[in-house]
């Protein structure tokens, strides 16, 4: 009888393969986003226009935050490899896949621990620190080998540029993707794995 009675319940804790589906369609539709929104930049700092803002790495956060780390950076890493691949830059491609890990994986680790706003907000400031020095070790390596900027020249850059911009560029990704993500977090996640609080 007792085993009859856990058969009969047995299919409301059995996970099935459609929301997997779901979820990859989810996360496909958000790399796409990404890869769209990596086509509409601008600068931030005055002078310095060769340095631009895109929120591609928004919609990667967000799946982060939704589905976990290693969702995030798949999302992250592919549309950074679309981007450079439609444009035909490989040294980018490369700059962006080491941001992108930088901002995704700090916040997504922090949050899969701690499913709350305060969490979401911690992972996301550790998320912009780790993304800004890995925007000043690319440049420091990746700008000189192949784009010819002697190294002397991208160590004078870090206090006066890169730190800034890219403290900016991921202060408001990290806006953006508390925003975002709010919104439309019950949308992606489904109501056996929603958390009170985010």
């Amino acid at each position: 009888m007792a085993a009859n009675n856990k058969d009969a319940h047995a299919p409301a804790f059995t996970n099935t393969n459609k929301w997997e589906t779901r979820q990859l369609v989810t996360m496909a539709l958000l790399c796409a986003i990404g890869v769209l929104l990596s086509f509409v930049e601008f600068p931030l700092l005055p002078g310095v226009t060769w340095l631009k803002y895109d929120a591609s790495a928004m919609p990667a956060m967000v799946c982060g935050f939704a589905f976990g780390p290693a969702a995030g950076l798949a999302v992250g890493i592919v549309g950074a490899v679309i981007h450079g691949i439609l444009f035909a830059d490989f040294s980018g491609a490369l700059m962006n896949i080491l941001v992108v890990t930088g901002f995704i994986l700090p916040a997504a680790l922090v949050y899969r621990k701690t499913r709350s706003f305060k969490g979401g907000v911690l992972g996301l400031v550790l998320s912009v620190i780790a993304a800004t020095l890995m925007a000043i070790v690319g440049n420091l390596i990746i700008t000189p080998a192949w784009l010819g900027v002697p190294l002397d020249a991208v160590v004078a850059m870090i206090i006066p540029i890169l730190t800034p911009f890219n403290l900016v560029k991921g202060a408001l990704n990290a806006v953006l993707t508390l925003i975002v993500y709010k919104s439309i977090s019950n949308l992606i996640t489904p109501k056996k794995k929603q958390v009170k609080g985010r």
